[in-house]
């Protein structure tokens, strides 16, 4: 035995050091230092079978004997260097047993031997952990032993094989531990998240007929915050027009095991919501037992769906009566003069006030303008300074778009007039509005005034050209309206009546 251990001693730090044993131990038991009392009881047999007053549970690292569990002893801990425990580790199968460590040559000066409590006999087994020796299983006495027996050897071994069995088991426990906490968190992070994205996750349970869903499903279909309910109270929660048509679409994915994909709206709140899933398991004859899904609440995107339905259906409205009005336009833009570049110069410009009343109710989906808008559209091309040549006073007045289209084309005839033969044929000269909003007959009506300034004398026309008659005639699609041009030797003047 002696003679063995001498041997040993220069590969003991090797050992100690072994990169692949440290890494078995500090995986395997992470929290080495802190006693265990699952260990006490073998701790207590190791005692017992060599009728030893101290017996020791250790795990030893590159530096530490650490007492997982102990019998005898109050400390917890021993540097390698005062260590038996390390030659145990070192020989790393059967068991190492020292009879009188004042007599051996590697023991005899240690303190604990030289001096109190003066140690004398030693026995250790080691414990391996996926074929490397993690700690040991010793019994320590101050008296020598003459002899230990074959069998007390073999079952310090078998106590040391139970630890090891222990430890693989709690370490096996605690990463079950561990990623069923991950597991746990992940899928709280994954219920957080669904609920802040009002995303409504569901598990329908076939057979016993409930569905269990997150909150933010029992938000979409107006119920109760109970995370299982009925799966009858989840159908009678869609609106009637689409509850069958539902019924069958999740029935159909189920007979043909695909996925379900289904829009539906709510009873109560008219909500629109969209559904998908698929059956989750099956028995063994193939009959679905659960189905596992999500839904999104779509009202936002379906209200944009028909938003831009409808106005698909006005802007096709509008061109068809934009393009009989441009036809009446050009005929009669063509019957005032037969030079083309003449009509061409008059036929744009009509176009291009149309143009910019279409492209303003454009910009607010052809609903309502702007009068002040509309005006400034239709009159900065025929000024240098706007806001010297343009005197505008006005009530805040919205426009649907028969009034802005018609109204446009009447500002742009005058403002073509004014151009060539009335105020803004001068620098002087500028166009005084006047736009009022006035209740007649319980109805509202916007009184508009033209009026030009500072420009040269005026005389009325002898004749009635197409401007004159477009001016008159572009509000004839609204009823009770009207203009009226007076040319006054001061300057011609409008008077528009428009309902509103």
């Amino acid at each position: 035995m002696h003679e063995k251990t001498e041997a040993m001693l220069p590969a003991v730090a090797q050992v100690l050091d072994a990169p692949e044993r440290l890494g078995v131990l500090q995986a395997a038991v992470p929290d080495m230092s802190i006693p265990d009392g699952d260990f006490d009881g073998l701790a207590g047999l190791a005692a017992s079978l060599f009728d030893a007053p101290v017996a020791l549970i250790t795990l030893v690292d590159h530096e530490w004997q650490w007492f997982k569990a102990s019998v005898g002893t109050a400390e917890t801990r021993l540097h390698v260097r005062e260590s038996f425990c390390v030659h145990t580790i070192a020989e790393g199968d059967g068991a190492f047993v020292v009879l009188d460590a004042s007599r051996h040559p590697a023991f005899r000066q240690r303190r604990a031997v030289a001096g109190p409590p003066s140690v004398r006999f030693y026995a250790g087994a080691p414990i391996i952990l996926d074929g490397q020796a993690i700690g040991t299983v010793a019994v320590v006495d101050v008296a020598p032993r003459f002899e230990i027996s074959v069998k007390q050897q073999g079952e310090l071994q078998r106590i040391a094989g139970v630890a090891a069995s222990l430890f693989k088991l709690k370490d096996e426990t605690r990463r079950r531990a561990l990623k069923e906490a991950a597991l746990s968190r992940e899928e709280q992070r994954l219920a957080m998240a669904l609920d802040a994205a009002n995303v409504g996750s569901w598990l329908w349970d076939i057979r016993a007929g409930t569905v269990s869903g997150n909150g933010a499903m029992m938000r979409m279909f107006g119920l109760p915050p109970e995370r299982t309910v009925g799966a009858k109270a989840i159908f009678s929660a869609i609106h009637p027009d689409d509850r069958m048509p539902t019924f069958s679409k999740l029935r159909q994915a189920m007979a043909a095991n695909e996925e379900y994909d289904g829009m539906f709206r709510i009873g109560t709140n008219g909500r629109w919501l969209l559904g998908r899933g698929r059956v989750h398991d099956r028995d063994s004859k193939g009959a679905p037992l659960s189905f596992l899904g999500m839904t999104i609440d779509v009202s936002e995107q379906q209200a944009s769906v028909n938003r831009t339905r409808l106005l698909l259906k006005e802007l096709n409205h509008r061109v068809k009566n934009t393009l009989a009005m441009l036809q009446s336009l050009a005929r009669q833009t063509l019957r005032q003069t037969s030079d083309p570049a003449e009509f061409m110069t008059a036929f744009a410009g009509r176009l291009q006030a149309i143009s910019e009343a279409h492209g303003l109710l454009s910009d607010y989906e052809w609903g309502t303008i702007h009068l002040s808008e509309l005006i400034s559209k239709q009159l900065l091309p025929y000024v240098s300074d706007y806001s010297q040549q343009i005197e505008l006073h006005k009530d805040e007045i919205l426009l649907g778009p028969d009034q802005a289209v018609g109204l446009g084309l009447v500002l742009h005839e005058l403002a073509t007039n004014a151009v060539k033969y009335g105020a803004l044929s001068l620098p002087t000269g500028k166009i005084v509005l006047t736009a009022r909003r006035l209740i007649e007959d319980g109805e509202s009506v916007l009184h508009l005034t033209w009026t030009e300034v500072g420009g040269p004398p005026i005389r009325e026309p002898r004749r009635r050209g197409f401007g004159s008659i477009l001016i008159e005639r572009s509000l004839d699609k609204i009823i009770g309206s009207s203009v009226k041009v007076e040319y006054l030797p001061a300057g011609v003047t409008a008077l528009i009546r428009l309902p509103l």
